[in-house]
């Protein structure tokens, strides 16, 4: 039980972080490029990547860890989850797996939102007819 409540909380930091930092750079780059996603999505990427380094080498708890890279980092970005799973691929020696599930995954991802678009779009002409 522990656990669930240490990911919830870390989850509702994230998210509230991700929504701090998508508010300030909205605020501040303008532009239709998704800024405030990449930033969050790259700095996100930095910082699993960084904290993992450090919680490999440390006794940080498993509720710690939890807390901070299941809860915080994945609301903060999936992306960084994306990333870092590629990495331990690569750490096991699995590099050509590790590129395939990240190019499967993003194509398959762009693919499946506009699938979901559309299907949406279908719908909704239904709805109006």
């Amino acid at each position: 039980m522990v656990q669930v409540v240490s990911v919830a909380a870390g989850g509702a930091l994230g998210a509230l972080l991700r929504y701090l930092v998508s508010l300030l750079t909205t605020r501040t780059i303008a532009g239709e490029y998704p800024w405030a996603t990449f930033i969050v999505n790259l700095l996100g990427a930095f910082i699993i990547g960084f904290l993992w380094g450090i919680f490999e080498r440390s006794k940080v708890s498993t509720h710690i860890k939890s807390f901070v890279l299941v809860g915080i980092i994945g609301s903060f970005t999936t992306f960084s989850t994306l990333s870092l799973d590629a990495f331990k691929l690569m750490q096991a020696g699995q590099t050509k797996l590790a590129l395939t599930h990240l190019t499967v995954t993003n194509i398959l991802g762009l693919a499946l939102v506009i699938g979901g678009y559309v299907l949406a779009q279908k719908i909704n002409k239904l709805a109006l007819a």
